[in-house]
Order: structure tokens, then C-alpha cells, then sequence
């Protein structure tokens, strides 16, 4: 070795220095210096820094020597051959950095034992990789790369000897060879996500599930997924029989039902129909009136066309009441609970047989206007309840998405990062708390969401529709937000938005959460093959800012207005603006941040005070339970509990406290980002580019900042 490269490394722990900036002098007239002649044994070193000194041949063998080491580079140089397997047994080796050189081979696989390196930077058949998790050099994980692609590039069906590799920072992106691939998925490690290679084949062929009814096979592959339809909403319903777990039963009533709907299967839609059985094409149809919004009259219209231009298809129903009866036991119905016109109550449970308002005694009934349906009653308003137990279980009885309800407990990856509402501090609370419930990861987790729209496309009509819909977050996240998976539970009709009354419609939802917690309902597990007691629970409620008010009950207007400060809001009246304006959000800040010692850029003000007490459900309940509650509907006289605007701002009692659990959330209530960054873009785009009666900027504006000292 030359003297130059010689004097470069020091004994006892002497840090190397100074490599880079006289090998760059020297880099046009250096020779090249051979480093095999280095004696590892006689060195005892813990940083060794050999940069750019034109250093050649191959890289000594006996580099386990240097068990003090434990930072090398040897960057920009010419070493040639396989790197070392003594390297692998410097176990204090830290840092390791071999780039831009001539390196060749196969890494070596002790480089996995090197437990404390914490860089890896190395260049390899001409592509240059960094990793910072020796782990992912262990002889498990390069197995396991090797299994992955000997299974991807045997099923794969392109011919251009290519994949789609899923490391972290490509994610099925792009499409490489296979020596790319592995070392993408080596130094930079897969997706945790990733479970189900899908775009590598698997899944492709996946064999059919076991039960299965004899002699259907045919009449299967004929009528498309009526079978898988049925089967799924009937699964303990076998040839006659109902399994729960491996011992046969006696059949329930659902056994008729099924036997019924795998009658009408059976039979064409007209004599040699290959194609459609008459449920099938039913199904199909109601499909097409959904989706294109056709009126019920105009479907029985178009039956009876159908009925009189095709008269071979004896079965097939003229009415749309017909048509809906026939596929009301596959499970595609809803319930129409009739509403007082003012929101005072449903008629509903003991008030079901009710003609009057039971609070302001009007009668349920519109008046009648005579004509040809001068003897039908049609009520105020109709309520579309759409119950929950069912659609819980069909995710379960469905073996498309049984095996998925479990994701959040099986698959789901817990490394820090929120990918998932499992991830969150409310969920892991919640667990806590509630062990009897989370001992099941059967048992669902539900999400809220909540608000209003206008239906028609002319937006000049004054009406407005609530739809509530859950979301189960036990699916992954790729899953649980879909549209598929949207479960919508009751619609609210109303020309106004139900405001304060809003506890009135939920009213069903809520009998039904507290069915599903306290009892649960017997459910069929298509991927476990066996009968459970599927419970669920509402872990939040996600809607705009407005809304937050109807749900929660505490008001988001007036001087306490902010839920999170609650009595403590900082507030103040704007003189000239006559607004109130809320400017204590420097309460948040760390007591030395240097931001509560200014003045100009804020309200004039330097801010002492500390960040207001989360209210706790308890602590919600303390304060609520001794006001008198109101009484709802929109004829009443506007009421507020006791001490509103003054010592708090609930406006109601919340029905959401009825669930016994709700009480012990951390996180009740959840805003729709969306809305809010919305109204904050508008507002300061319309400012910036001075808008016309989109900005803020105005003389009273102006005023009130001159006012503040801003």
C-alpha cells in the first residue's frame, strides 16, 4: 500500500481526516494505489475515511480484524471483486459506504448480523442503493425477496421480463427487471400493505368457496352472481340444512326463503333462456331504475310493456310492487317511518297506530285534495330507514369481504404512522376501556358522517336532504371508504334541514346501536364457516363545522363558540364590524413559545393564559344533566337550557349520550377537512386578489385592525 493511502489511517481511534480534501488536490496525477496489501490485523481502529484516493484491486479479506471499527468509506475510488465476508463480522460497524467503485458479486449474507449499522451506502452492478435497517439484510427477509419474485415472474403474463415492484417509495408504479426489483425490495423494503400480491397473480385462480348447492354449477355460470347472491345473504342454508359451526342443525326460516329465491333462479326468464332466470333480470332492472332515477309510475309503465310485448315471459311482474316483493327477501329493503310535520316526533314504536302529533297534536295526514287518489292518506313527511343489523351481517356472510372485516386486527400494520383509524389514540382508548367488545375483532367499529344537500339540479329550490351513512372501519383503508361500503341509514326529508330536531330522526339508528351493543345479533362468518354474536359501536361523527352544532349540541355560534375552549373562548366584539371575533388561539402554544409575547401581529395583546381542559363525557354530562331539556319541533317557541350564552353554550341534551359507551370516547366528534380548508381558501384568495364580494377587506375591517393595534 502506497504511503499516501498509509497515512490516512491512525491507530486507537484516531478520526481519519482530511481523505477527501487531499485526495481531490491530487485526483488529476495520482497513480493508482493498490489497497490489497493492507494488514487488517495490525490495525485497531474506529473511523476510517478513504475517499477518493485511486485506490484498486480488490478489498482485503481479513477486514474482521478491525472489531473496533465503526465507520468505513471508501467512496470514489476503483475497487474491483466481491466484497468481503469479513466485513460481516465487524460487529460494532456502524456506518458503511463503498459507492462509486467497480464492485461486483452477490452481498454478502452475514451483512445481516451487523446490528448497530445504521447506513449502508454501496454501489453493485452498476446501480447505486441505500438502506438505513440492516434488518432488511437478514437471511429471512432475502428469502423471502427471492420467493416473491421466483412466484411473480412465474405469473406473470407480459413477456417483456418485467414486474411492477412494490417497494416503499415506488408502490407498483413502475415496471423493472428483476435484478431492479430486488434490489428496490432489499434496501428499500416492501409495502407492509402489500399482503395480497394482486398485480403479481395471486388471486387469479382462487378456488371457489365450499359450499356449494349440488346441481348449480350449471345454472350458475347461466345466470351470472344470482347464485353468489343468494348463497351469501342465505349461507347457513345448505341442501336443506343450517350450519352453525361443524354440527348440522334443523333448518330456521330462512330456510323457505332460500329455497324459494333458488327456485326462482332456476327458472328462464322465457322457455331455452340461456341468459336471464326472471329474478335475474328483475334484479337487473331495479338496477336500472336506481341508477337513472325512474319514478316508480314509469317502471310499472315499462313492466307492462315488456309483460304485453313479450308474452313467453310468463313471470315476469307488471307493477313495480310486484317486481320489489319478489327481491324483498335477498335483503334490499328499507322501512318508511312517517314524521310530524313539524319535526316533533316519529310515529314510530308506541305511537306507530298514532293519527295526531302526541306533542302539538297535528294531524299526521296532509288534507285532502280530492281526485282519483281522494281516499289515500299521505303523510307530512316520510322518513327511509334503512336497518343496520342486516347490512352488518351481509359483510359478513358475503365471502368476498368476510375475511377483510378482521384487516384492522390481522393485517394492519402498527409502525407509527396513521393509515388507518386503528392507528389512532381514540381507537387503542377505546380498546382499552371496552376489552369484553375488543376481545372479538369481529365486532364493528363504525364511523358517522352527516350532512345536508339539495337533491335537484336546480339550486334556486329551497330543499334540503340529510342522508346519514356509516362507514365499518374493521375493512382496510382501501376499502372502508368506498362507495360499496357506504351504508346508508336513514334519509331525512325535509324543505329545511332539521336543525336542533335532528334527535328526533335518529331516534331508530340510536335503538339500534344500543340493540348492537348490549346484545348483539347472531351472525354467520362465511370465511370461519361458523355463527357468532356480532356486535358493533360508533367510534365518532364527521361532518362541517354547522353541523358539528346539530350533533354535538354545543353551539358554534356566539360567544363561546368554539367547542374546544368551550367556556374559557377568548372572544371580543368588533366595534366597527360587529362581529365577534375569537383571537385566543395562542392559548395552545408551549408557555415559552415567542410567538405569546407578541403584540402587533396578533390582537395587541400578549398571551398568558394556558390551554383550556378537554372535556371529558363525564365532564359533559355533569354539566347537562341538571338542565330542564327542551322540547323539540319547529312550531315551538325558541327555547335554550339554563344559562346558555352565559355559563355555556349546550343547546340541547344529545341523544348520542343515550349509547352507553359514548360517554367514554375520546374523540366524539370529527370536522370534514374539506369544508374547511374550502371556506379558508375562499376567504383568502378573495382577499389577495381583491374579489368583488369575496374579500374581507374592507373599511370596517381596516377599522377594527387600526382598533386592535394589528
Amino acid at each position: 500500500m502506497s504511503p499516501r493511502a498509509t497515512s490516512l489511517v491512525e491507530e486507537e481511534g484516531a478520526d481519519v481526516d482530511g481523505a477527501e480534501q487531499e485526495g481531490a488536490e491530487r485526483e488529476g496525477g495520482a497513480a493508482e494505489s493498490d489497497f490489497c496489501d493492507l494488514k487488517c490485523a495490525s490495525l485497531r481502529l474506529t473511523v476510517a475515511q478513504l475517499k477518493r484516493l485511486n485506490l484498486s484491486r480488490v478489498l482485503p479479506t481479513d477486514f474482521g480484524n478491525l472489531t473496533n471499527l465503526q465507520e468505513l468509506s471508501l467512496s470514489r475510488n476503483q475497487l474491483s471483486g466481491e466484497i468481503p465476508k469479513g466485513i460481516g463480522e465487524i460487529g460494532s460497524l456502524k456506518e458503511l459506504v463503498l459507492e462509486a467503485n467497480q464492485l461486483d458479486g452477490h452481498l454478502p449474507e452475514n451483512l445481516g448480523n451487523l446490528s448497530n449499522l445504521k447506513r449502508l451506502c454501496i454501489f453493485l452492478l452498476d446501480r447505486a442503493l441505500k438502506i438505513h435497517l440492516s434488518t432488511r439484510l437478514c437471511t429471512e427477509n432475502i428469502n423471502g425477496v427471492e420467493n416473491f419474485l421466483e412466484y411473480a415472474f412465474k405469473h406473470s403474463i407480459d413477456g417483456d421480463m418485467k414486474i411492477n415492484y412494490p417497494c416503499i417509495d415506488c408502490s407498483n408504479k413502475y415496471r423493472r427487471t428483476r435484478d431492479e426489483v430486488q434490489y428496490h425490495l432489499l434496501f428499500r423494503g416492501i409495502r407492509r400493505d402489500y399482503t395480497t400480491w394482486y398485480l403479481h397473480g395471486e388471486g387469479d385462480s382462487e378456488e371457489e368457496g365450499d359450499s356449494e348447492v349440488e346441481g348449480d354449477d350449471d345454472d350458475g355460470m347461466l345466470y351470472g352472481d344470482m347464485f353468489d347472491m343468494i348463497k351469501d345473504a342465505y349461507p347457513q342454508v345448505v341442501c336443506g340444512r343450517e350450519s352453525s359451526g361443524n354440527e348440522p342443525q334443523e333448518p330456521n326460516g330462512d330456510a323457505k326463503k332460500f329455497y324459494r329465491l333458488l327456485e326462482e333462479v332456476k327458472k328462464p326468464l322465457y322457455p331455452n333462456c340461456e341468459k336471464y332466470s326472471s329474478l335475474s333480470f328483475i334484479v337487473k332492472l331495479l338496477h336500472i331504475k336506481c341508477v337513472s332515477s325512474w319514478s316508480n309510475k314509469s317502471f310499472s309503465m315499462l313492466m307492462e310493456l315488456l309483460k304485453d310485448a313479450f308474452p313467453m315471459c310468463e313471470r315476469l311482474p307488471s307493477l313495480n310492487y310486484e317486481a320489489k316483493k319478489i327481491v324483498n327477501d335477498i335483503g334490499l329493503h328499507y322501512e318508511k317511518i312517517d314524521a310530524c310535520k313539524d319535526d316533533c316526533a316519529l310515529y314510530y314504536k308506541e305511537y306507530l297506530e298514532a293519527t295526531q302529533c302526541p306533542v302539538r297534536k297535528l294531524s299526521r295526514w296532509q288534507p285532502n285534495k280530492g281526485g282519483k287518489r281522494k281516499n289515500k292518506k299521505v303523510p307530512w313527511k316520510v322518513l327511509r330507514y334503512f336497518p343496520l343489523k342486516s347490512r352488518l351481517q351481509r359483510l359478513f356472510m358475503s365471502t368476498k369481504t368476510a375475511g377483510d372485516m378482521k384487516w384492522h386486527h390481522e393485517k394492519h400494520v402498527n409502525d407509527g404512522v396513521l393509515r388507518h383509524p386503528a392507528n389512532c389514540e381514540a381507537w387503542k382508548k377505546f380498546n382499552q376501556i371496552h376489552k369484553s367488545f375488543a376481545m372479538d375483532p369481529r365486532n364493528v367499529r363504525l364511523g358517522l358522517a352527516i350532512d345536508g344537500f339539495n337533491p335537484f339540479v336546480n339550486m334556486s329550490i329551497k330543499y334540503s336532504v340529510w342522508p346519514i351513512i356509516l362507514f365499518p372501519y374493521n375493512l382496510p383503508p382501501w376499502m372502508c371508504m368506498k362507495e360499496p361500503y357506504s351504508l346508508m341509514s336513514l334519509l331525512i326529508p325535509s324543505p329545511k334541514g332539521p336543525g336542533n330536531d335532528i334527535d328526533v330522526f335518529l331516534r331508530p339508528l340510536i335503538d339500534e346501536l344500543k340493540e348492537l351493543w348490549e346484545d348483539g345479533v347472531c351472525t354467520y362468518d362465511a370465511s370461519t364457516k361458523e355463527n357468532f354474536q356480532m356486535r358493533a359501536a360508533v367510534l365518532w361523527t364527521i361532518h362541517d363545522f354547522t353541523t358539528y352544532a346539530v350533533i354535538s349540541s354545543w353551539s358554534t355560534k356566539g360567544n363561546f363558540a368554539c367547542p374546544c375552549c368551550h367556556s374559557e373562548t377568548t372572544n371580543c366584539r368588533l366595534r366597527n364590524g360587529y362581529k365577534i371575533c375569537y383571537m385566543g388561539h395562542r392559548h395552545f402554544l408551549a408557555l415559552d413559545h415567542k410567538w405569546r409575547n407578541k403584540k402587533s401581529q396578533f390582537n395587541g395583546k400578549k398571551e398568558r393564559k394556558t390551554s383550556p381542559k378537554r372535556l371529558s363525557g363525564d365532564d359533559v354530562l355533569k354539566q347537562i344533566r341538571p338542565l330542564k331539556p327542551i322540547i323539540f319541533g319547529k312550531g315551538q317557541k325558541k327555547q335554550f337550557l339554563e344559562g346558555h350564552g352565559q355559563l355555556h353554550n349546550w343547546k340541547k341534551h344529545s341523544i348520542f349520550f343515550e349509547l352507553p359507551y359514548w360517554r367514554t370516547l375520546l374523540l366524539r366528534h370529527n370536522l370534514d377537512v374539506m369544508h374547511v380548508e374550502k371556506n379558508i381558501f375562499n376567504n383568502v384568495i378573495g382577499t389577495i386578489t381583491n374579489i368583488k364580494d369575496k374579500t374581507k377587506d374592507s373599511l370596517s375591517t381596516r377599522l377594527d385592525l387600526k382598533e386592535m393595534g394589528i
